[in-house]
């Protein structure tokens, strides 16, 4: 057994010494089964979790009334879940109660899709009760039973099909596809986090593409925060080939594509309830695409300006934008031989023109700065306090 479910076969053998059952499931089984790296594995079992509590000395309560109890052991930690079943959902996102049950497949049967609905036992041996494996041979997305009931459940589950299609690269099942596109508008109930979360996976998937026409064939971006005027834009996005692109620039390339004015860019974003800290972020990666187009090159200035960060960003999204192969090893050479990265760097302050000029502060020491600034990154003065002074006095500046 490899890891990291090797690590936690403990974990179900003590489940067992106790005489529950317990398995791996979910995610994980999938991905086990794809052959893709696994990350965060879960194991579910008959036990409930005040039995859990008893088996393992070390335990938090982190989901404790929906079942989940996490498990410390050898330094690592393993969230345990009790087989249950839900009762009728409300806000098309979270059942009104769960009952815990001590049978696999009462549990396995409340699952979104089949795929996900794989369970493995400690030795590798796969429990499938909806053809999982199957599906998963065929690269299909099917729900457990009917998609229109699980859809109704849990909205969110449409979003997690799209973006199942973008991230596997797999197709929705002929009626699964017909069920989205029916429910669509219950995307609207669910909280805007959850949907951007899926999202955002959903841009950095290796079949964006597929994903993104699948979102414009079902009409789900018209429930989607500020999407509905977009399709053409959303469109476009998907011509575009950009694997190596991190999510900020993603989402600076989705605005760009979209053509979103710059003064509406923070509005758009802040719908997604994306953090200040991002959406700055990505409004220096466009601004810095648009210097770019301008100029067809890095100006000085403009690496200053930007920083080393946003730059090889918006060198990124020029490339895909014109066709052009980024060169980002171009723009780092560039900044790196800026004379200076910032004006802290500067060897001359305000006090020291205030003093050589002999005038009261004011506006124009910051005016004056500046143009120190500027022709020291721009290579016409050098960084050196005497060299500064002179060249003050030569402008008529002190």
């Amino acid at each position: 057994m490899k890891q990291p479910f090797a690590s936690a076969i403990p974990i179900i053998e003590e489940i067992e010494k106790a005489g529950f059952t317990a398995y791996f499931v979910g995610g994980a089984v999938r991905d086990h089964l794809l052959k893709k790296p696994i990350h965060d594995i879960d194991i579910a079992t008959s036990a409930t979790p005040v039995e859990v509590k008893a088996i393992f000395k070390s335990t938090v309560d982190i989901g404790i009334e929906h079942g989940t109890v996490m498990v410390l052991y050898n330094n690592e930690t393993y969230e345990v879940t009790t087989f249950r079943t839900e009762s009728e959902y409300e806000d098309f996102r979270r059942p009104k109660d769960v009952a815990f049950v001590r049978n696999l497949r009462d549990d396995l049967q409340r699952r979104d899709f089949t795929m996900n609905s794989l369970a493995m036992d400690k030795h590798g041996n796969i429990i499938d009760y909806f053809d999982g494996k199957t599906d998963l041979a065929n690269k299909r997305i099917v729900t457990v039973g009917s998609a229109h009931d699980r859809f109704a459940e849990d909205a969110l589950r449409m979003m997690r099909a799209v973006r199942f299609v973008s991230t596997l690269g797999f197709q929705l099942e002929k009626l699964t596809l017909s069920s989205v596109e029916a429910n669509r508008h219950l995307l609207e109930k669910i909280a805007v986090e959850r949907i951007t979360a899926e999202f955002e996976k959903l841009l950095l998937g290796e079949a964006r593409t597929k994903a993104i026409h699948l979102m414009v064939q079902t009409k789900i971006y018209e429930h989607l925060p500020m999407l509905r005027p977009h399709r053409d834009g959303l469109l476009l996005l998907s011509t575009f080939s950009c694997g190596d692109l991190d999510i900020n620039e993603m989402w600076s390339l989705l605005l760009i594509s979209c053509q979103i004015p710059h003064q509406d860019t923070e509005q758009f974003l802040r719908k997604w309830k994306l953090p200040v800290k991002r959406i700055k972020t990505v409004q220096n990666i466009i601004k810095s695409v648009s210097e770019r187009q301008k100029k067809q090159h890095w100006s000085s200035m403009d690496l200053y300006n930007f920083g080393l960060s946003i730059a090889e960003s918006g060198e990124k999204v020029f490339s895909i934008l014109s066709e052009k192969s980024a060169d980002v090893k171009s723009v780092r050479d560039a900044y790196d031989k800026l004379p200076i990265k910032s004006r802290e760097e500067l060897q001359i302050g305000g006090r020291d023109v205030i003093e050589w000029s002999g005038k009261p502060p004011g506006p124009w020491v910051k005016e004056a700065i500046a143009n120190i600034e500027n022709s020291v990154v721009e290579k016409r003065l050098a960084n050196k306090k005497e060299a500064i002074k002179e060249w003050l006095k030569q402008w008529k500046m002190i």
